[in-house]
């Protein structure tokens, strides 16, 4: 089925939408996966770049955390209300769209002139990956039917393996000539690699096409809380609003904070500090044993681990620093986990999807609500005061939640 065929949700047995590359499993696999981390490189290529647009373009702190959310508002409002469209027109087609908008919204955040332009360059960066999440997660599922659990272990190590891996690569990159373009470009001339072979592929028929008025079946979802899991939902949604407020933290404004604390001008070296929590995340989350049981113990340590962090800025101690994020990344990684596992056991099927995109809206909009509350902040007290706030704000979070799961745990163990 070509592409144009998708979009159109025609028939399967249509001869005329059948032809194209009919490529392997494993091509189909490593496509499928390309897509998922270029994409999720591209958010974060910016990382390390901050300090140098903020000289370029004049911007404050908040400016910076306005480009940085208007990425993860775009990408909450593309989840709820197309996020469900590769269902229909197929997951090739799907992400096809994502890494064509993808790539404009690279390029049009490396010439950006003005702040608004780079909130569109974001903008369109999330509204690709919005496309691509379901899609990317789906097509993996039904090209490994019989490895179900390695399917979800290996979006895992896309989505925050590419995330983590963001900031590193712009700042190797950023060495190039034009270091606020050359990174942009050269991750669009890897999207255009992979969306040429995307295109030719022969692709499976959509799989639920709309019968009738198609439009009907690509209205958005109306997101519901399942009634019988509902401390699940809330452990599980405010672990992740906590823990990706944190990742937004570091992957914004902390940038610039440690090149002025520091003293660093390595744009690489940036980068690499700026990934440890998320690259800790992914780790844990891959290899680490998430269990209902863990989720108290990591949400203490993920609290812990940001309180190491700040004060590490605080005193200009970089080994503090870098054992803060690590410990913090590696503590998210569980708790988030197994408040994630926990919730998706306690669903049924009928309401799985429903309630997982719910929660993966409350998580990211730990990216974008208290990022530009401390944008706001930092404009008025400064951005060393900012993070102590945060830290302290973060720490009893944790230990809140912590206690309502532990209290939530006693009340399900077994009465002798």
């Amino acid at each position: 089925m070509t592409v144009i065929g998708e979009l159109r949700m025609r028939a399967s047995d249509d001869l005329s939408l059948r032809g194209g590359w009919d490529a392997s499993l494993k091509t189909r696999v490593g496509l499928t996966g390309a897509v998922m981390a270029l994409l999720f490189i591209g958010v974060n290529i910016a990382t390390p770049l901050y300090p140098l647009l903020q000289d370029k373009l004049e911007l404050g702190p908040f400016g910076v955390t306005v480009a940085f959310s208007a990425y993860v508002l775009a990408l909450i409002a593309g989840l709820v209300c197309y996020g469900h469209w590769s269902d229909h027109i197929g997951r090739r087609a799907a992400l096809v769209i994502a890494v064509v908008v993808g790539l404009a919204g690279g390029l049009v955040f490396a010439f950006a002139p003005s702040l608004w332009m780079l909130v569109l360059g974001r903008v369109l960066q999330g509204a690709a990956v919005a496309a691509a999440t379901g899609a990317s997660s789906a097509a993996l599922r039904e090209l490994l039917p019989r490895h179900q659990d390695w399917a979800g272990r290996f979006t895992l190590l896309l989505n925050a393996g590419g995330v983590a891996a963001g900031p590193v690569i712009g700042g190797v990159l950023s060495q190039l000539p034009n270091p606020t373009v050359t990174p942009f470009l050269v991750h669009g001339a890897a999207m255009l690699a992979v969306l040429v072979p995307l295109w030719l592929l022969r692709a499976r028929p959509a799989l639920a096409p709309a019968p009738g008025d198609a439009r009907r079946a690509l209205r958005p979802r109306r997101l519901r809380l399942a009634a019988d899991a509902k401390s699940q939902f809330w452990i599980a949604a405010l672990t992740g609003l906590l823990s990706f407020a944190v990742f937004g933290m570091v992957l914004s404004l902390a940038p610039g904070y440690y090149a002025d604390v520091f003293g660093i001008e390595s744009r690489v070296l940036l980068g690499v500090i700026a990934s440890l929590t998320l690259a800790a995340s992914a780790v844990s989350q891959l290899l680490g044993r998430a269990t209902p049981a863990t989720i108290a113990p990591a949400l203490v340590g993920m609290g812990l681990g940001v309180a190491v962090l700040v004060l590490g800025g605080h005193v200009a101690s970089l080994p503090l620093v870098i054992a803060g994020s690590l410990l913090a990344g590696t503590a998210q990684g569980l708790a988030f986990r197994g408040a994630f596992n926990d919730a998706a056991a306690a669903i049924e099927a009928a309401q799985h999807a429903q309630v997982i995109s719910l929660i993966y809206v409350v998580t990211y909009a730990g990216s974008a609500i208290p990022v530009l509350g401390l944008g706001l902040v930092a404009n008025q007290v400064g951005l060393d005061a900012t993070f102590v706030l945060f830290a302290a704000t973060t720490l009893a979070g944790c230990l809140v939640l912590a206690a309502v799961s532990w209290a939530r745990l006693r009340r399900r163990a077994p009465r002798a």
